[in-house]
């Protein structure tokens, strides 16, 4: 029964099965217990997602820039596809950090709550204040200098240093474009398989997923005390996101679907029905990528030659949902801190999300790892 689960019902159990172990622990007084047996198994998850992060990255960047080889052959489409992928992505980021900022779900906790998180994570709240403070003396064009980097392998070791990284995968893979096929064929055929590697990895970390969710969880609600007040917040979190979701589904799409092409929207949507279970049922969007190729083909029309194009590189390149979702989380974690936002980090924010999110697989757990990198990079706890 279990094994038959998708992932992210598992994911759900486990989160709802912390939640109830932590506010048990506090009733009972298992807090230390919770901490020192539970909570390090969560660590133990993060850690995981951290360790990957960085070959996930460079791996899918550079094997989806170098699949961009026949764009000699569709140079106009692959210049609109990108261009529409990275549009749309942008947009996607820009609905998440609107509805954060209109709804502010952070913002929930009383004055006295947060006085309480701040006193309990001052030591780091000084160093993020003190790191703001110096980047409002730094030159405007010290964000391009901090993006080139003088030693990759330095960069490499370091998850808040991502888009040194992000900038040498896309180098490598433009050059790889520029190279002859038969001389990097060598090349591509290893990224392959070394992207295949990472991807099962992946799969193997996303198997401990919903014990460390339980362990995350737990020790979430014994650090806080089983504080009604983050709870709230999470919530009011989870429906902020949605909600930008939802604009994305019921408005954008559908105004784009008008006009560019001559397809009703219902029709659109009935054709990709398919496509949708898998996903959804997979928690995959490369897994769907079989079948949404046939759905398009067969039911919308598409060309062979022009699906064979444009969806495997949108299923690297074309995340809007993780991008909204890592804005959202982002300025989420820094309300719930009572940072603000400085103009230079909500652009880091929304830079990191457009670049992480082109870096982004489209596997289990994949996205998870990509906050990570918007959340380092912005300079939040």
């Amino acid at each position: 029964m279990w094994k038959k689960l998708p992932l992210i019902w598992k994911i759900l159990i486990g989160m709802v099965l912390g939640m109830a172990w932590g506010i048990a622990a506090v009733m009972v007084g298992a807090e230390k217990f919770t901490t020192d047996w539970i909570s390090p198994w969560g660590i133990i998850f993060l850690n995981l997602l951290k360790l990957i992060a960085v070959p996930l990255i460079f791996v899918s960047l550079v094997k989806g820039i170098s699949s961009l080889t026949n764009i000699s052959k569709l140079s106009r489409i692959g210049f609109k596809t990108l261009s529409i992928y990275i549009l749309t992505t942008l947009f996607a980021i820009l609905v998440g950090l609107v509805m954060v900022h209109i709804v502010k779900p952070g913002n929930t906790f009383s004055e006295e709550k947060r006085a309480e998180y701040l006193e309990k994570y001052e030591t780091d709240v000084i160093e993020k204040e003190l790191a703001a403070e110096a980047k409002k003396q730094e030159s405007p064009l010290k964000i391009i200098v901090d993006m080139v980097p003088e030693n990759f392998v330095n960069a490499a070791s370091d998850n808040s240093k991502m888009l040194q990284v992000i900038f040498f995968a896309i180098l490598f893979g433009i050059a790889m474009v520029l190279i002859p096929a038969d001389k990097v064929a060598p090349v591509k055929h290893f990224f392959d398989g070394l992207n295949d590697i990472i991807l099962k990895i992946i799969d193997l970390i996303m198997l401990f997923a919903p014990y460390g969710v339980l362990a995350l969880m737990a020790g979430l609600v014994v650090d806080f005390g089983g504080d009604v007040d983050l709870f709230a917040a999470l919530g009011l979190y989870a429906i902020t996101v949605v909600i930008g979701l939802f604009v994305l589904i019921l408005f954008f799409y559908p105004a784009l679907m008008r006009i560019f092409v001559n397809v009703k929207v219902r029709d659109f949507l009935r054709a990709l029905l398919p496509t949708q279970m898998v996903a959804f049922t997979t928690s995959s969007s490369a897994a769907t990528l079989p079948v949404t190729k046939e759905q398009v083909e067969n039911e919308l029309g598409v060309h062979e030659e022009i699906s064979s194009f444009v969806l495997p590189i949108g299923v690297t390149i074309n995340m809007d949902g993780t991008s909204a979702y890592q804005a959202i989380a982002a300025v989420f974690i820094a309300q719930v801190f009572g940072i603000d936002l400085t103009i230079g980090q909500i652009m880091m924010i929304l830079l990191t999300a457009l670049l992480a999110s082109i870096g982004s697989p489209g596997v289990p757990g994949g996205s998870i790892v990509m906050l990570i990198i918007v959340l380092s990079s912005a300079g939040l706890p």
